[in-house]
Order: C-alpha cells, then structure tokens, then sequence
C-alpha cells in the first residue's frame, strides 16, 4: 500500500448497511484496525445496529465468512480485516495473494464491494504501524467501505428494472 492514500470523501453514512470479517490469529492487531473502521464508521454516522461482525480463525477464513455475509444481501458493503506477518517462509504471502483473489472474486461474483482491510508485512514492527501506530490503515478501510458502499447505492438506484 501507498503512503499516499486518496483524499478524504465526506460520506453520510445514516442507512448503510456493513458486514466486518475480522480474524483471531495476530488479534490484538487486528483489533487495532477494528476499533479504528468501527470509530470512522460510527462518526460518518453509521449506527451500532448496522454493523455486523463476524469472527473467524484466521485471515485464510476471512473471504469464505465475507462470502456468506455478502449472500445474505442485507448489506452494501463488506469490510474484511486480518493480519499477515512473515517468518521464516513465505507462507504470509501465499496466503496474502490467495485471500486477495477469493476477495475480489466475492466482490464481483455477489456484487457487494468488499475491501480487503487484510494487511501483509514481513515483521510484527511494520504490522503495528499500520493497525496499532502512526499508519492508520483500519480508517482507511473504513472509508473506501463507506465511499463503496455509498456508490453500491446509488448504481442500484440507477439500475433498471
């Protein structure tokens, strides 16, 4: 990801509907980046009741609960958080690139957008920046899912019949 994210869209977030897929494994920093979408997400306006979180083991589980979430069509965008640091192979990565296809292939396959709020670093350091620091990732992810979700809306207000 680019230090440089895009400007920031003010987006009246009262009646839009998410669904949050958040992982267990490396939870404290996913955490992070929960507490962070939750609290953009609440001050765009968007109420407590309009959210529903799932858990799930681990971010390789994160595109199938985002999948069943998505089915249900009750919601106008999909938010789903994980967080994948390397070792000492490079299974983070593996895992990262097979996570961000089976997202964008329930992005375009259920047609509800789906941000993929799933971080990949080589170290632990890197990951806290970005979930717990000075790189506010999980704010980010919370406004690309209010700006998708606002546009969700209005191309299917647009939709014919």
């Amino acid at each position: 990801m680019s230090f440089h994210p895009p400007s920031v869209t003010a987006i009246e977030g009262t009646g839009l509907r998410f669904g949050v897929v958040a992982a267990r494994f490396n939870e404290k920093l996913v955490d992070g980046l929960l507490d962070r979408a939750l609290l953009t997400l609440s001050a765009a306006g968007v109420r407590g009741r309009d959210v529903q979180i799932v858990r799930v083991p681990g971010s390789h589980e994160v595109p199938w609960a985002a999948q069943q979430l998505a089915g249900l069509g009750r919601f106008d965008c999909i938010l789903a958080l994980g967080v994948l640091i390397g070792g000492d192979t490079n299974h983070h990565e593996m895992v990262g690139d097979s996570v961000s296809h089976a997202l964008q292939q329930v992005a375009l396959g259920t047609g509800t957008p789906v941000i993929n709020g799933v971080i990949v670093t080589p170290t632990a350091a890197l990951a806290r920046a970005r979930c717990l620091g000075r790189i506010d990732r999980g704010t980010e992810f919370a406004r690309a899912a209010l700006e998708m979700a606002a546009l969700r809306r209005t191309l299917r207000g647009h939709k014919k019949s």
